[in-house]
């Protein structure tokens, strides 16, 4: 497959995880998580998040969104989320399927919930009619590559326990947000009230695993047996460990992310001077989204594949990786040129 920019989950893996999955890839060690490769990861989640951080390793993203919201809601309550959130648009109705609770989604223009956006759906308290509003979700960066700020993160923290209910964070790719916004993965999440954390790391250099991290130890209820009843319990977990202390102990995370963000700046400036393609939203993270004439952004998707985010729109989605080069950029903006001076019938 050619390199391009369809999704940062497309590339390959850091030679540093590679090199941390051979070199535990020795003897036996005990099933489970019951391993000196576990135990390091998980002080390791609790130097980086606070020394009250849970960590459970799961197979994938949705596995850690649905145990989290599973850790915050029974089946009669509601988790408040953007309209485009990874929760309501991406995973094909598990935490409803699995959690039995609601997704109460609010349209945002940006992707991002306000207090204010957020209080909408704060109503039917007590009446037994309705499902009972438990938690807000939040994306960062969100699916459409804005960021929260610390302070919006804390307010609708704040919001949230003044209700009685709980602040989730996706956090698939928390390290572009970090790096973007120049703090550590604490100021953004334990110091700011969230209370339970979609930690990712595959779309910026793992091979495969995702962490649901528990910040607030009220939400800490038997989540082993649970994790096990959704079939997100690893047997040979040692080797999703090893990956996240490579990730976390050698500032893996912080390279690649920086890198990605520094690729997608770039993109964002290859295209000035195109008119046609115009971008639609902050390019604050690794991702760019770029309104483009219909036949343009058909006759690009010849020459390589990236997802047609809003078809009815004409808005296209471009993605950074880890591994993602200059001349990567060059070849493909260049594609692009050749494809609107054909659709202008120019050649």
């Amino acid at each position: 497959m050619k390199r391009g920019f369809g999704s940062d989950n497309h590339s390959g893996v850091s030679p540093e995880v590679l090199e941390a999955i051979a070199a535990a890839n020795t003897d036996h060690a005990l099933a489970y998580g019951d391993d000196e490769y576990c135990r390091r990861a998980e002080q390791l989640f609790r130097d980086t998040f606070g020394p009250e951080a849970k960590v459970y390793f799961v197979f994938n993203g949705t596995g850690a969104n649905v145990l989290n919201i599973d850790a915050m809601c029974r089946s009669h309550h509601a988790v408040v989320c953007a309209e485009t959130a990874h929760i309501n648009v991406d995973e094909c109705g598990a935490p409803q399927r699995v959690t039995g609770c609601r997704l109460l989604p609010v349209d945002t223009p940006d992707g991002k919930l306000t207090p204010a956006s957020a209080e909408t759906r704060l109503h039917g308290f007590g009446f037994e009619h309705h499902s009972q509003p438990r938690a807000i979700s939040i994306s960062n960066p969100t699916e459409l590559g804005t960021l929260y700020t610390l302070d919006e993160i804390g307010a609708l923290a704040d919001l949230a326990h003044s209700r009685g209910m709980y602040l989730h964070m996706d956090g698939a790719r928390l390290a572009n947000a970090a790096v973007a916004l120049g703090c550590s993965f604490r100021q953004m999440t334990t110091d700011c009230g969230v209370d339970c954390l979609s930690f990712g790391g595959t779309k910026n250099g793992l091979l495969m695993g995702e962490s649901a991290v528990v910040l607030n130890p009220a939400l800490d209820a038997e989540l082993k047996y649970r994790r096990k009843q959704m079939t997100q319990l690893c047997s040979k977990m040692r080797f999703m460990a090893v990956q996240f202390e490579a990730y976390l102990a050698t500032g893996l995370w912080r390279r690649n992310a920086e890198h990605s963000n520094r690729m997608a700046q770039l993109l964002l400036g290859s295209l000035e001077g195109i008119a046609e393609a115009e971008v639609v939203y902050p390019v604050q993270a690794n991702s760019v989204f770029v309104r483009l004439p219909r036949k343009v952004w058909t006759a690009l998707q010849e020459d390589y594949f990236f997802y047609d985010w809003d078809e009815a729109d004409n808005v296209v989605r471009w993605m950074c990786s880890f591994d993602t080069t200059a001349d990567d950029i060059a070849r493909f903006v260049e594609a692009l040129r050749r494809r609107i001076a054909e659709a202008k019938g120019r050649i």
